[in-house]
């Protein structure tokens, strides 16, 4: 005979026919959320997405669950500073220089005609350059005005003279105001009332002196490395920062700080590896500036004078167990060679205990023998 028992909070309540109860929360703290049916089955050509705003879901107490830990925020890298948009390089306004050769020559016929003018040309002179005879009409007012204007004009056009060079380039400006670049060669006239910067825009090399560093294991260095390097925007590089020179000197130094460098006798992936990534980090630094950076090699590695004498030994006491390892390899080999010919030809037949003895003696007699070589 079977006896049914219910619940009474099952059947209390509860109609005939009727669905069946839900059943009791087993966490009495437990929450959900309940979705639409008809946000679940939509046929709509284009369904409108429903927005849901993320929860962070915590421990609830009482459940024994474990707290859902957070993915740490990785930090945005913050970007190189950029520089004003208006220094940018761009070509200075200029003039051939027979331009400032030719208004220093009518400043100095300039100066030369008000002398005759005034008469206080010697009589050699005038004879000399086949001028007329004048009386003169002395020095007034207006003969200096005419002796400004022609000095003036003289030393405007002289002053103005400059030489471009290949491989070097003018940074100009007036009162304190960028005016632009000169890369032009040649003769060339420039306003005498603007700052002139020359600057070396040649693909050049630098190489350092020795500058800290460490390898994977944290070991001190000291690394020399070569820099290939040139002035890609001469305003940049000249007005944007007090000596660019000095600048990427501590770009190297700062990216040699963030890179692992390995000994020489290491595998050439990391040595390259090393290299490429501080050109990298390097190349990015100093773009800013306006240089351009071709390649940072490491080019003398050694280590720091405190680290100097423990991994000097440490090596040699690598290379020693290298070489007894190598040594006592070479000894097995031909010792299990001699010992299998003799069984194999049949020169001897050896139980165990002899067999032992066999070997025993065969490698003190190599190893000394390989000793004696190597002395």
């Amino acid at each position: 005979m079977t006896t049914t028992t219910s619940h009474p909070s099952e059947s209390e309540g509860v109609p005939d026919g009727g669905a069946a109860p839900r059943p009791p929360r087993l966490i009495q703290n437990e929450a959900t959320t309940e979705i639409p049916v008809h946000l679940l089955f939509r046929d709509g050509p284009d369904p409108v997405s429903v927005p849901l705003r993320p929860t962070v879901v915590a421990r609830r107490q009482g459940t024994g669950e474990q707290p859902r830990l957070r993915q740490p925020v990785q930090p945005t890298p913050r970007p190189v500073p950029e520089m004003d948009p208006d220094l940018v390089e761009r070509p200075a306004r200029v003039l051939p220089g027979a331009a400032g050769v030719l208004a220093g020559a009518c400043g100095a016929a300039g100066c030369l005609a008000t002398s005759w003018w005034a008469g206080v040309l010697p009589p050699s002179a005038v004879e000399a350059l086949a001028l007329p005879a004048f009386a003169g009409a002395g020095l007034g007012p207006v003969q200096w005005a005419a002796y400004t204007g022609a000095g003036a004009l003289g030393l405007f056009g002289l002053g103005g003279l400059v030489r471009g060079r290949t491989g070097r380039a003018w940074v100009l400006g007036l009162f304190g105001r960028y005016r632009g670049t000169v890369r032009r060669t040649g003769l060339l006239w420039v306003n005498p009332l603007v700052l002139r910067r020359r600057v070396d825009v040649r693909l050049r090399h630098w190489r350092s002196e020795p500058m800290p560093a460490a390898d994977g294991n944290g070991v001190g260095l000291r690394v020399v490395v070569l820099v290939v390097w040139r002035v890609r925007d001469t305003a940049r590089a000249l007005l944007g920062v007090e000596d660019h020179e000095t600048y990427l000197r501590e770009c190297v130094e700062a990216a040699l700080a963030r890179v692992p460098v390995e000994m020489p006798g290491g595998s050439r992936g990391s040595v390259e590896a090393a290299g490429e990534t501080l050109t990298r980090l390097v190349v990015r630094d100093a773009e800013a500036v306006g240089l351009e950076v071709f390649s940072v090699r490491p080019v003398r590695v050694e280590y720091a004078p405190e680290f100097a004498a423990a991994m000097h030994r440490r090596r040699i006491a690598a290379l020693d167990a290298q070489q007894r390892a190598t040594v006592l390899t070479s000894v097995v080999d031909s010792v299990e060679d001699t010992v299998t010919r003799l069984t194999v030809r049949g020169l001897v037949e050896l139980d165990d205990y002899e067999r032992k003895a066999l070997v025993k003696d065969l490698t003190v007699a190599f190893c000394v023998g390989r000793g004696e070589a190597g002395a």
